[in-house]
């Protein structure tokens, strides 16, 4: 297998986002990342294939050197299912952006989850529909003003962490566009996982929804208001790296480090994305501000059976004892007869 480096995974075509589309760090991490990936895996660069559906995320599959497969709206998850079973030795890579899979795509998004079947999928998330304009998607915050909700929005958004789980997901991972180095991570480890892995990257939309993840991007509020989730670490944050997470028996707690009367380092929560307690997991993917930080990183990764390997083995399995191995067979199968 030859030595690929992140050149060898950008395609010759012009990148056509706008100056400032969180997108641009998105795919940077995604060419970073996949020659990690394929000297872990052993993996040839004829084994990729990116699909999307419609919106700015789905052109990726262009700006990638890869096989890649342009769907239509809301159908990319449907395709990559596709695919997968289809040809198992291929290793799936969806771009979607929020409104391409959680309004129209929604039900191919929870099914593929539920089925477990090992596509990876880039959710862009930029509460908007950028591409066409700027009307309200399936996470736009409420009373957002937009194209479409001139007087703001009068419905919840989802929060796709909680959707992933609640499908029983085995793989969550969340983090921001412009976390390169996260974000090369988790694309990482969503590609060692075996199961649907779904990474949410929570993007800017310089044009229709300039600011949109701006509380968790500034620096001078940052470190207060997100937590980067490890495996083996301290859930620990702040500015001052004084507050933690801990559990009192009920609830995620946050509390404050060393205050007198308070609470030590022994006692903040210890990340296990491993661990078979989603209840935990879907306490760190439902947190938001002001109250909670926004968890970043892998939130749960977990093994369980898959749709591919199922399908695959079933078919084996029939084939074994099948007594029809070749048309012929079929054709002389059950109840023929001669016409003269």
């Amino acid at each position: 297998m030859a030595n690929l480096t992140f050149k060898d995974f950008k395609s010759d075509q012009e990148v056509r986002w706008c100056p400032g589309c969180g997108d641009h760090a998105v795919l940077a991490a995604l060419q970073r990342a996949l020659p990690k990936v394929s000297l872990a895996l052993d993996y040839d660069k004829e084994r990729y294939v990116v699909v999307s559906g419609i919106g700015c995320s789905s052109r990726l599959p262009y700006y990638m050197d890869t096989y890649g497969f342009h769907g239509i709206h809301g159908r990319a998850t449907a395709i990559s299912t596709g695919i997968k079973v289809a040809n198992p030795w291929l290793t799936i890579w969806q771009a979607c952006g929020d409104g391409d899979a959680l309004a129209i795509g929604g039900n191919h998004f929870i099914h593929a989850i539920r089925r477990n079947i090992d596509i990876n999928i880039i959710l862009f998330n930029n509460q908007i529909y950028g591409l066409t304009k700027g009307q309200y998607s399936p996470t736009s915050k409420l009373g957002a003003i937009t194209k479409t909700s001139p007087y703001g929005t009068v419905e919840h958004p989802f929060n796709p962490g909680s959707l992933v789980l609640g499908a029983k997901g085995t793989f969550f991972a969340r983090s921001l566009d412009v976390e390169l180095k996260l974000n090369e991570e988790i694309m990482t480890a969503a590609a060692l996982h075996d199961g649907c892995s779904v990474m949410e990257m929570l993007t800017n939309c310089v044009i229709f929804n300039d600011g949109a993840h701006k509380a968790l991007t500034d620096p001078a509020v940052k470190a207060d208001h997100t937590i980067v989730l490890r495996d083996g670490e301290k859930m620990i944050f702040g500015k001052d790296r004084n507050k933690g997470l801990v559990f009192d028996g009920k609830k995620i707690r946050v509390v404050t480090i060393g205050e007198e009367g308070g609470f030590t380092e022994d006692d903040v929560l210890v990340h296990n994305s491993h661990s078979d307690n989603i209840g935990l997991h879907m306490a760190l993917a439902d947190m938001k501000g002001p109250d909670y930080p926004v968890a970043l990183g892998v939130i749960r990764d977990v093994k369980d059976i898959t749709y591919d390997d199922g399908v695959r083995d079933q078919v084996k399995e029939v084939m074994a004892k099948s007594k029809i191995h070749c048309v012929d067979d079929l054709l002389r199968s059950g109840s023929t007869w001669e016409v003269k």
